[in-house]
């Protein structure tokens, strides 16, 4: 029987990280450790939903870069000043939901090899977080992830990368990103 393959984040966060953050935060039990759920990747099209070339970049990229297929979303309210009405017309973004093997492979080669290609980076801030513990990245483009060839790069967009956390609080999820080697900020409170 073949052995199973499991990330190298993955198997960290088992063996080390789940017991250390289970000390340093203080809790009872292991079941209430901070933990990634999923890892959200999105990109809006905004008001150039109707050139087809950047739309079809905009969904190819975010494929490439996840290594799985896109969603594209439809508007969910009408905003006038955009042309935009609810639920109606081309989509106004494209997402990807990054689970289980492909989270944590994501994560990995986001943290230590996308993250440092970005131009003038003093780490990611630390007040990205929402009540939930819940953390969420901005990029202006995406030509800092390698799987993006000089194709894919005539064509310019941004994107944001949200990671779920189960059982997050602020503290818990910040410490978590931490310990998987999220390079935050120094000055940063």
């Amino acid at each position: 029987m073949a052995e199973q393959y499991i990330p190298r984040l993955k198997e960290l966060y088992n063996k080390e990280i789940k017991k250390s953050l289970k000390e340093t935060l203080k809790l009872e039990n292991i079941n209430q450790v901070p933990e990634l759920e999923k890892v959200i990747v999105s990109c809006g099209v905004g008001k150039k939903r109707e050139d087809k070339r950047f739309t079809e970049t905009v969904e190819l990229t975010l494929a490439k870069i996840t290594g799985q297929a896109t969603t594209s979303r439809l508007a969910k309210k009408s905003i006038a000043s955009f042309k935009i009405r609810k639920g109606m017309g081309a989509p106004v973004g494209y997402l990807t939901t990054l689970r289980g093997v492909k989270m944590y492979e994501f994560v990995d080669r986001f943290i230590s090899i996308a993250l440092p290609h970005v131009r003038d980076f003093h780490g990611v801030s630390k007040n990205s977080f929402d009540a939930q513990g819940n953390y969420s990245i901005g990029l202006k483009e995406q030509t800092v992830f390698p799987e993006i060839t000089f194709e894919d790069a005539s064509v310019l967009h941004g994107l944001e990368v949200t990671f779920i956390i189960k059982n997050g609080s602020k503290e818990g999820s910040l410490e978590l990103l931490k310990s998987f080697g999220m390079p935050f900020e120094k000055g940063d409170k």
